[in-house]
């Protein structure tokens, strides 16, 4: 490591800047990171590696504008295959979020310039001693695949690299592959000896000290990967005919190394964090030491959550929701440990944004919020966290005593959906007492209860559908000179319609000439106006027509980048490949889609502007029939808050204003305030839409179409609001034609009441509330009459005298259970040893009422016993208190039948 003595420590920010600032220098294109929420990836919850934003480009499915590119990118491992979780805050290393830098090759440099380049950054860049450099390299223990000794001759040609550090290792550490087929190829590691003190298996017998070994000496600090192969089966390999360069160095580990410290958490990264835990708490140097775990998870925890709500992940119930849930409230639980007795984490915020802040803008742009739903979650959570740990030392204690050290998976649930405590810390102190939880049945009882929802839309069956197959149609066409090299020609925006040859007939996943009437069909055309879903935006549909045949759209698909599939089916004649034809848009329904759309802009900048900054996009639905709109916000949005939404929403159509609709570098555009979406996949080029006139009233990044001026969209008029999840709610609304109709609806139906009540429009409220508060009086009046008649029915009760007891029961007319208890209040004080059970038929269904004096009780006469036993005869069950119970039933006939049961239940204990 450099000598802190031969030169200054580096901050981390100089780190990172460094890392870029060396490969742009050497013609790489530096983009910002993505954000946690990987857009359009369904497959992940996470952005879990530096490679995800280009996934698409190594499967063949994408591109981009550049061949070299570098980053530091945010990721986040706490659930699936990549989970951290249970290690971070018990050693000094792993961590939840964290930065990985990575620089990129799509078939341009290889393998002779990426080793040297990462040679030269690391010895010469920032100083690290090349004596204390390893490179592994592949050597297949399965004996199939050749020996990369063209990286292991590179290594060995480095200034003052000492060959005998070179190792070979076989397919599990040396051999990278994305999945079980695809892109794949051998990986080059560079480990650094960090010195036998930093040995941390020295007492043990027999250790030695070795690269890939399981001591803390020898650490990996970068992995370059050499993706050259294609793999179609399990021993089928076939090179690439461009080669590509992955490259990954974590962060926090490399700013550990540089530093010359022992643990990630006494970087600058989070140092202060833990610093500012110690101040908070008052804690001296030995107590922090002391309670290191509860300040490593709290360090780790609030930088992961404050990055997570940044980019628009709010507590809840399920998915990525629940993580940021639960780390929230695992980092309030280690904090109690640790000694906060009140919500902490919002005060360690402004530590954390400061370390990352001018790095990562949308810290600092939403920091209220961040601190804002911290407390109100660490509040929630308080709330229940000591009934829930109660109860889950109860189980624990079952379990030690039934010998049986599980928790299941019913009961964790449980543990969460009742009282709040996610399954983590759960299983944190389980494992205090070696008890363990059914993780598994966990999971399974959370999907049995998830809320689902969404919009289901109707396609034609295409399976079997394969992206090798597009790829080679798509390269096939273009070799052809059909199709330029960037594919058909995708333009939604400017036209309804395009004319051109058929130049593919895809069926089942398979090139046809020809297809016939009733066929299920992806067509393929030079160049196609209709607009593929995406943003929440639905896909358009129309109609594909030629002299002899046409083909009825549903759907527009893009298996891959550039090759465009009209989804549909043939409804007249016989289309068949070189067919000219045009291709048409539905043009009324892709009106009402862009008045939906631009009323959707409005609609989240209205939100924001009356709930606050906090109240960002979760998902949506636009559709030519309404909009659906989720977002952040903890509560109900109030009906006042409603009305000045919906109103600030109309009065931006009345403006009429202009959307100004721009195509720019994405840093740009987000610099100068444009909001990117929740799980959106932005290019590096974006295009933004801006409405206002001189002032903007919202300004978004959005691929979709879109009214050429707010006027356009007619009016706005929204239908409903509720939750969709913790933290998370629905606004659906409608707009132009929808709200016309919606209009037409209510005054018909206005007009229809008013001759209902032969009223007029302008009275039929005043007439309405007379109405009700006549149906009021004669409601009260008739509540009069029951209870006289049932007052007089229970006067008309013989009570009888068992022993000292006296026992009243009979039948009652029209009562509800609460008349029935209010009937008895009267005879119970008055007979202090008495034994009551009144019957009646409410809207048809039968009720039981019983009464036992606490007395009675202690000589084993129990009210909830008398209900169950004389509900049999009505066919229903009862329960309640020992000194008073109800039943229900489904029989009215069998009431008198349930008395003499009560009546002879009670003789039988009595007498």
């Amino acid at each position: 490591m450099p000598s802190r003595s031969s030169r200054p420590m580096l901050t981390s920010l100089v780190i990172r800047q460094t890392f870029l600032d060396f490969f742009a220098a050497r013609g790489h294109t530096i983009v910002p990171s993505m954000p946690l929420v990987p857009g359009g990836d369904s497959t992940l919850l996470f952005t879990n590696s530096g490679m995800v934003q280009f996934k698409d480009v190594f499967l063949g499915t994408g591109t981009r504008p550049y061949s070299r590119v570098a980053d530091s990118q945010k990721c986040l491992r706490v659930a699936g295959k990549h989970n951290d979780l249970d290690d971070v805050g018990r050693d000094d290393i792993h961590h939840t979020f964290f930065e990985m830098l990575g620089n990129w090759s799509f078939g341009d440099y290889y393998k002779a310039e990426a080793i040297p380049w990462a040679w030269t950054l690391l010895t010469e860049g920032w100083g690290v001693p090349r004596d204390r450099l390893w490179a592994t390299c592949f050597e297949d223990d399965q004996g199939q695949i050749p020996r990369d000794d063209e990286a292991a001759d590179l290594w060995r040609q480095q200034p003052g690299f000492d060959p005998k550090q070179v190792l070979f290792f076989g397919r599990k550490e040396n051999f990278w592959e994305m999945a079980d087929t695809g892109p794949c190829g051998p990986d080059s590691e560079l480990h650094i000896d960090r010195g036998p003190e930093y040995c941390t298996k020295a007492s043990q017998p027999g250790h030695v000290c070795r690269v890939n070994g399981d001591c803390g000496r020898f650490v990996e600090l970068w992995n370059l990967v050499f993706i050259q192969y294609n793999r179609s089966g399990p021993t089928d390999l076939e090179p690439l005919p461009r080669k590509h360069v992955d490259t990954g160095m974590g962060f926090e580990r490399l700013v550990s190394v540089l530093q010359d410290k022992t643990s990630t958490y006494r970087t600058d990264l989070l140092w202060p964090v833990l610093l500012k835990v110690q101040e908070l708490l008052g804690h001296d140097d030995a107590t922090r030491e002391r309670l290191l775990t509860p300040y490593r998870v709290i360090a780790d925890h609030v930088r992961a959550a404050a990055f997570l709500i940044a980019d628009g992940v709010v507590p809840g119930n399920t998915g990525r929701n629940y993580i940021t849930r639960m780390i929230i409230r695992r980092a309030g639980r280690f904090g109690s440990q640790a000694g906060f007795e009140k919500p902490f984490l919002a005060d360690l915020v402004a530590t954390a944004i400061g370390v990352y802040g001018s790095v990562y803008p949308e810290l600092q742009r939403h920091e209220q919020t961040i601190r804002t739903t911290l407390t109100d979650e660490e509040e929630r959570f308080r709330r229940t966290v000591d009934t829930g740990v109660a109860h889950l030392e109860d189980l624990l204690a079952k379990a030690r005593a039934a010998k049986n050290p599980l928790i299941s998976g019913a009961s964790a649930f449980e543990l969460y959906s009742t009282y709040g405590l996610p399954l983590e810390i759960t299983r944190d102190i389980a494992r205090e007492s070696s008890i363990a939880v059914d993780e598994a049945g966990f999971f399974e009882a959370m999907e049995a209860h998830r809320e689902v929802s969404g919009a289901g839309l109707g396609t034609v069956d295409l399976s079997g559908q394969q992206t090798e197959v597009y790829r080679k149609l798509l390269t096939e066409l273009a070799a052809s000179g059909q199709l330029p090299a960037s594919g058909v020609e995708y333009d939604p925006y400017s036209r309804l319609s395009t004319e051109g040859p058929v130049l593919a007939l895809v069926v089942d996943g398979k090139a046809v000439d020809s297809v016939t009437e009733g066929d299920a069909v992806g067509v393929v055309l030079p160049a196609t106006a209709f607009y593929r879903e995406a943003g929440g935006q639905v896909s358009d549909t129309g109609e594909i027509v030629a002299p002899t045949w046409a083909v009825h759209v549903v759907e527009m698909q893009e298996p891959i980048e550039g090759l465009f599939l009209h989804v549909g089916r043939v409804v007249r004649g016989r289309p068949a490949r070189g067919d000219r034809a045009e291709a048409k848009v539905d043009r009324d329904r892709r009106l009402d889609i862009m008045r939906n759309h631009t009323a959707t802009h409005l609609l989240h900048a209205s939100l924001r502007s009356v709930l606050g900054e906090h109240a960002r996009q979760a998902g949506s639905l636009v559709a030519p029939d309404r909009l659906r709109f989720d977002f952040t916000h903890p509560k109900a949005v109030e009906p006042g808050e409603l009305q000045r939404i919906q109103a600030m929403v109309n009065d931006a159509i009345l403006a009429n204003y202009p959307l100004r609709i721009q195509v720019q570098p994405r840093e740009k555009a987000v610099a100068d305030g444009a909001m990117a979406l929740f799980g959106e996949n932005y290019g590096d080029t974006v295009r933004t839409i801006s409405i206002g006139n001189g002032k903007r009233v919202s300004f978004e990044l959005c691929g979709g179409t879109h009214v050429p001026a707010t006027g356009v969209i007619g009016a706005f008029r929204i239908l409903s609001e509720e939750s969709v999840a913790s933290g998370i709610r629905r606004i659906e609304a409608v707009t132009g034609r929808g709200a016309v109709e919606l209009l037409e609806r209510s005054l018909e139906l206005q007009e229809r009441l008013a001759n209902l009540l032969t009223a007029t429009p302008d009275n039929l409220e005043a007439q309405v509330r007379s109405l009700l508060e006549e149906r009021r009086r004669l409601a009260d009046e008739l509540s009069r009459l029951r209870q006289a008649e049932a007052e007089a029915a229970l006067a008309a009760l013989q009570p009888e005298m068992l022993g000292e007891t006296h026992f009243l029961a009979g039948v009652i007319p029209h009562a509800d259970p609460d008349l029935l208890r209010r009937l008895s209040d009267s005879f119970r004080a008055a007979h202090p040893s008495h034994v009551v059970v009144l019957g009646s038929v409410r809207d048809g269904r039968p009720v039981l009422m019983a009464a036992v004096s606490p007395e009675l009780v202690e000589r084993g006469v129990s009210a909830a016993d008398l209900a169950r036993h004389a509900a049999t005869a009505i066919e229903g069950s009862g329960g309640g208190k020992p000194t008073l119970a109800q039943a229900g039933g489904k029989r009215a006939d069998g009431l008198p039948k349930a008395i003499e049961m009560a009546r002879a239940w009670v003789r039988g204990r009595l007498t």
